[in-house]
Order: structure tokens, then sequence, then C-alpha cells
């Protein structure tokens, strides 16, 4: 091979994004370590599985990119999940259940918006504090017990296919295709990306700045909830600590798809990347049988090795 094209194969690899050398890697070592990874229905089985983490780490990508944060979102997924359940139960009606999930994202949504925006509260504090409320107000609506009883109409949503594709995965997809059309083909994308990377240059268009923080976070809350549906149908269930530690894994998605904490910079792709990067560990790790706090110390080892690939390309 002559000096050009080895400099041309060297420039093409320095520009693939270390979210998606680690996938590969990743999918390369499960798939000689256990045979049954690279089959059809186990990469069926991760996409489904992934779905609940995308829905959270979308908006955290957007949350991200305003330099903020949400600690709270998993704990917001558990209290919506709890709220649906027990209006379901209560009152057999799937839809009111919904509601009152995405009625339980909003409220906290709001609420961390308007501590962060208005009363200028960080948002590491204030959703830590929202995180606390959440969790306590799962552990004492439940007593520590999982709330039982979920229709089979509930639980069809996360089993049945359309077109032979898993419900989750097209919910998934769906929700992908319009946060993309949000933060890329809209006013409010264009101004999210302001809000992390030039906010003087809103508040000189007369945008509220404060207004859009609130509208960043109230969707954050909104797709926790939303998030919520998918939880209870896969687990049939309500428990009041089945969302513990998934902010963890969407701050990790995230982070490893590229999109940085500081100056707006955000990919709404890498996080995609990343969400499939951490299903694809958890699930080959399960495969393995690793502990699964081993595996929360895998995630963070993939979170730096993808950052270092990253931080080591942009140095050249």
């Amino acid at each position: 091979m002559s000096a050009r094209n080895l400099s041309t194969a060297s420039l093409s690899i320095a520009r693939v994004p270390g979210v998606a050398i680690v996938l590969g890697a990743l999918c390369a070592t499960f798939g000689v370590m256990s045979p049954g990874f690279l089959t059809p229905a186990n990469i069926a089985n991760i996409l489904t599985q992934s779905t609940i983490l995308l829905l959270l780490a979308l908006p955290m990508t957007l949350i991200i990119m305003t330099e903020g944060l949400d600690l709270s979102i998993g704990a917001v997924l558990t209290l919506a999940s709890i709220a649906l359940a027990v209006t379901v139960v209560a009152t057999g009606s799937a839809p009111l259940g919904f509601l009152a999930a995405l009625m339980v994202g909003f409220c906290f949504g709001l609420g961390n918006g308007v501590l962060i925006a208005v009363f200028d509260i960080p948002p590491f504090i204030t959703t830590l504090g929202t995180l606390g409320i959440a969790q306590g107000l799962s552990l004492l609506v439940t007593d520590g017990q999982s709330v039982v009883g979920i229709p089979r109409s509930i639980e069809a949503i996360y089993s049945e296919t359309v077109a032979g594709i898993p419900v989750p995965v097209v919910i998934g997809a769906l929700a992908y295709a319009v946060t993309h059309g949000l933060l890329y083909h809209t006013r409010f994308g264009t101004y999210v990306f302001a809000l992390g990377g030039n906010r003087e240059a809103l508040k000189v268009a007369g945008i509220s700045v404060r207004g859009m923080l609130i509208r960043v976070y109230v969707f954050g809350g909104l797709m926790a909830g939303f998030a919520a549906l998918l939880m209870t149908a896969r687990l049939n269930s309500a428990h009041p600590t089945a969302g513990i530690g998934m902010e963890f894994d969407a701050i990790a998605a995230v982070a490893v798809g590229g999109t940085s904490f500081e100056r707006g910079n955000g990919w709404l792709f890498g996080t995609l990347l990343g969400v499939i990067a951490v299903g694809v560990l958890r699930n080959g790790l399960n495969l393995l049988a690793v502990p699964s706090s081993a595996q929360v110390a895998c995630i963070g080892a993939i979170v730096i090795i993808a950052l270092f690939i990253d931080g080591q390309r942009g140095e050249r």
C-alpha cells in the first residue's frame, strides 16, 4: 500500500468516533466469548431491552447540551411506573394509568426546570434533591412492595410485535425520530444548542433562557413518564427500586456517544450508539454470568475508554 493510501486510511480511522470503536470491539469480544451472542434472537433482545434506556438518554442529551444534568430521571421513571400501575389496578383503565405516569414525569420535569432556571439552583443539587423525593414517594406509596395485577393490555405492549419488529423497538425508533426532528429541524433545537453554546445570543434575540431551560427539563420528565409504560409492561408490575441506577446508564450512554458537558456540543446519533453499546455490554456480561455490581464498573470503564479514544483523536 502506498504512503498516500496509508495516510488516507489513517485519516479515515481517525474520523471514527470512539463510541463506534468501542461498540465494534464489544460485539467482536462477546461474539467470540459467547456463541449465542450474535444470534438474531439475541440481537433483537438487546435492542428491545435498550429501548427504555434510549427514552431516558434522548432527553438527557438535550439536558447535558444545556450544561445541565438530571440525576432524578431514574427515580422519576420508577415513581411514574408506580403511578401507572396503581391507577390501572384501581380503575382498570390503561389510558388513565398512562396519563398518571405522564403527569408524574411532567410535574418533576417542571419542578426541576423551575428550580434550575428561575431560582438558579445548580442542576446537580436540584436533581439530587428531586431524586430523593421521587425515591421516597415510591417507597411510601408501595410500602416497599411491588404493585402487581397489571392487565394483559399493558404487558402486551412489551411482548407484541409489528411486522415482526418488537413494539418497544418501534417505540424507540419513533422517539428517536421525534427527538431528532426537534433538535435538528426546529427552532427549539436551535435554542437548545444556543443554551449550551451562546446564551447571550438568545437573550439578544429576545428568547427567554429560563423558559427554554424549563421546556428541556419538562421534555425529560415526559420521556421518563413515557418510558414508565415500557418498564411496567416489561416487569408486569411496578417496583420501588426498578429504575434505580438508570440515570447512570443514561448519562454514560450520552457521554460515550460524544456529547460534551460544555459548549452545547451534542450528537444524538452518538447517543443512540452509546445506548446500544451499554445494552451490548450488559447483555454480554449477563450471558457470561458477570455480577451486576461488576457490570456497573464495566460501564464506567467504557465511558473512560470512549472518551480517551476521542481525546486522542482530537489531539491529532
